[in-house]
């Protein structure tokens, strides 16, 4: 059993910076993939961000080159740097881990980017 908490966000102007942490209850090296996603009003809920355990990541079209996932295994930690927001970026963003064929989410924390 994995559980997840995520923290971090809030309300930013276009072009400014967030960075999400998510924490994992649990040792982070039984965890295969972690991944972020976030999901708009009335939008169904999109991969952001990706990284594997052996660190090779991942990212939307949307949000490469703006944003960057890494993972602290020693602070059982996922972050999400998110730089040069934009007004669609405006999301829940939910974290999600991977153990096998089982898959956990966190509670989702809220990103809004005013224009």
């Amino acid at each position: 059993q994995v559980q997840l908490v995520e923290s971090g966000g809030g309300l930013v102007q276009a072009g400014g910076s967030l960075r999400l942490s998510c924490a994992a209850s649990g040792s982070m090296s039984s965890i295969n993939t972690m991944n972020w996603y976030r999901q708009a009003p009335g939008k169904q809920r999109e991969l952001v961000a990706q990284i594997s355990s052996n660190s090779p990541t991942a990212y939307a079209d949307s949000v490469r080159g703006r944003f960057t996932i890494s993972r602290d295994n020693a602070k059982n930690t996922v972050y999400l740097q998110m730089n040069s927001l934009k007004p669609e970026d405006t999301a829940v963003y939910y974290c999600n881990a991977i153990i096998t064929i089982m898959s956990y989410w966190g509670q989702g924390t809220q990103v809004t980017v005013s224009s």
